[in-house]
């Protein structure tokens, strides 16, 4: 029998503080932790792998705390960069410039308030014959802007200061004969992703919303080189998600009980209720398409690549597209012509002209729909996009019936818009200043980023070898034709077309019996925006859905 062996209670106490030390580091994990984590990868490894990868594990450990002692600019972009183009595709011909038509005949409007909702030819066109002057038109926005900001929630900076001072120019400039285009002197607001000198840019988010980033988006600057003024930055829903900001929720001016959708959202109540005459938003996954329809607004999403995203938030640097919310087609080509182009600060932008011939047949553009899709919505907004598939027929399109690309696990790509969303606010993350964040339910962009340091490297991977392939079928879906008519919701084709990098537009259809506004999308190729907004156009000219407002602005 052994002798019992009495250990001092400092000993005893000593042991338990280390093994608690232990127990409780961070930083330390066990092979049991790598044994628990194959159940959430979906795999299985033997007693025997895991002891010869344990010490791997560490050095990628190892690894990973070594790269966050180096910290990254927001403007930095994977050296991986994305390439919408599929094999076999042919670059569509490009009109180099558009002939924006000016007329000569519009009055200021009694009552003056609706002038909120000139489309921009009308505007300029008070301006360039000096009817009205930008200091004027400015000065009516900022108010228009002020008097609607309590019940819409949709500004986080009225730009006052910096607006007034642009339009004192464009007076001076007008005045003196100096006209710079059809965009001179027109009020916008943009999107609060998008940098602005002396202003805070808040990505909507409580982490963020005393920031200030000392640079011009390019956006921005193209737009004021073309004369436009600044009026407002408008909410973008925390970190580009819906419609909830850290200082309240966005509404939609047709019913202000419900939200106006997102993450544009900002850009689609002000552009609807006639607080700017445009705006500029961003879509990863809808964030143009859904603000534009629930606000009842034309939107247009260009195909990745064409604007550039310097001074823009990034929320996944393969699928972020800056675009026009505006009154119409045309008033988003203006716009969209005006910001697009190559930018030396941005890598993924291409070097290709842009124009409308306004002048084309649209019997000439080969269209196609989607049929099933569109025929099993059986709700008032199926009820109206149908209604405009019968006017569009009206107008001479006959349209082929086609269906979107099956056997595509839709569903797993969302791991891509994650994982790189995750990467971006890798230290929000890590801090924990992403549990300041307004939102903190299963949906919120917090859990979001939080549950993306569980996607494995190589899911993503395979997830973006998946999308070659998706990029694939969807060339061998749209060679043939110029524009694909769809519903704006309920399929996929709003994922697709955002991980293929295709160009859209969302049109507005009408009302539900709720007044809610409707809508439907027409995608176009790779770089041919020019065949989607020539459609558009000509249905808006020959309907009045895009002249319709919301009763009260």
């Amino acid at each position: 029998m052994l002798p019992k062996i009495r250990i001092p209670h400092f000993f005893l106490l000593l042991i338990s503080l280390m093994w608690l030390s232990c127990s409780t580091n961070k930083n330390s994990f066990t092979k049991r932790d790598v044994k628990k984590s194959e159940k959430l990868i979906g795999l299985h490894f033997a007693n025997k792998d895991i002891d010869t990868l344990y010490p791997y594990l560490k050095r990628n450990r190892s690894g990973f705390d070594s790269l966050r002692k180096y910290p990254i600019g927001n403007d930095v972009f994977p050296a991986i960069r994305f390439d919408p183009t599929p094999f076999g595709f042919t670059m569509p011909e490009q009109q180099n410039g558009t002939e924006w038509k000016i007329p000569d005949n519009v009055e200021v409007p009694e009552p003056y308030d609706l002038l909120a909702f000139y489309t921009i030819p009308q505007l300029a066109s008070l301006i360039k014959n000096q009817k009205i002057t930008p200091t004027e038109l400015t000065k009516f926005f900022l108010a228009r802007l002020k008097k609607y900001q309590p019940t819409l929630q949709c500004s986080i900076s009225i730009t006052d200061s910096l607006a007034l001072e642009q339009a004192k120019r464009a007076d001076e400039e007008i005045k003196n004969g100096k006209y710079r285009g059809i965009l001179h002197g027109i009020p916008y607001g943009t999107k609060d992703l998008m940098a602005v000198p002396g202003y805070p840019t808040t990505w909507g988010a409580a982490p963020y919303k005393d920031q200030f980033i000392n640079e011009t988006a390019t956006v921005v600057k193209k737009l004021e080189e073309a004369g436009a003024i600044l009026v407002a930055k408008l909410v973008s829903g925390a970190l580009a998600r819906g419609d909830v900001w850290f200082d309240g929720k966005t509404k939609n001016p047709w019913d202000t009980t419900q939200g106006a959708s997102g993450s544009s959202a900002g850009s689609g109540s002000a552009t609807s209720a006639g607080l700017v005459p445009f705006a500029l938003g961003t879509e990863t996954l809808g964030s143009i398409t859904s603000p534009s329809t629930r606000n009842g607004v034309t939107g247009l999403r260009p195909t990745y690549g064409r604007v550039s995203r310097h001074g823009v938030m990034s929320l996944s640097w393969s699928m972020d597209k800056v675009g026009p919310l505006g009154r119409n087609a045309e008033d988003c080509a203006i716009v969209f012509e005006t910001i697009q182009g190559k930018d030396k600060n941005d890598l993924t932008t291409i070097d290709l002209p842009f124009g409308v011939d306004w002048k084309k047949d649209i019997k000439d553009l080969r269209v196609a729909y989607l049929k099933k899709d569109i025929e099993k919505d059986t709700t008032e907004s199926g009820d109206n996009l149908r209604k405009a598939l019968a006017s569009l027929k009206k107008m001479g399109i006959e349209p082929t019936e086609v269906e979107m690309p099956d056997e595509v696990p839709y569903r797993g790509f969302d791991i891509i818009l994650r994982a790189e969303a995750g990467a971006f606010f890798d230290e929000l993350v890590r801090s924990g200043g992403v549990d300041i964040m307004v939102e903190q339910d299963q949906r919120s962009r917090a859990n979001s980023l939080r549950q993306s340091r569980f996607i494995p490297a190589v899911e993503y991977i395979q997830a973006n070898r998946q999308r070659q392939v998706l990029i694939q079928k969807m060339q061998d879906l749209m060679k043939n034709y110029d524009v694909l008519i769809s519903p704006s919701f309920g399929n996929d084709q709003l994922t697709a077309t955002n991980l293929t990098g295709h160009p859209v537009i969302a049109v507005p259809t009408g009302l539900d019996d709720k007044n809610h506004p409707t809508s439907m999308t027409f995608v176009g190729n790779l770089y041919d925006e020019a065949s989607i907004l020539l459609l558009a156009k000509a249905f808006q000219d020959h309907t009045s859905f895009d002249e319709l407002h919301p009763p009260g602005y």
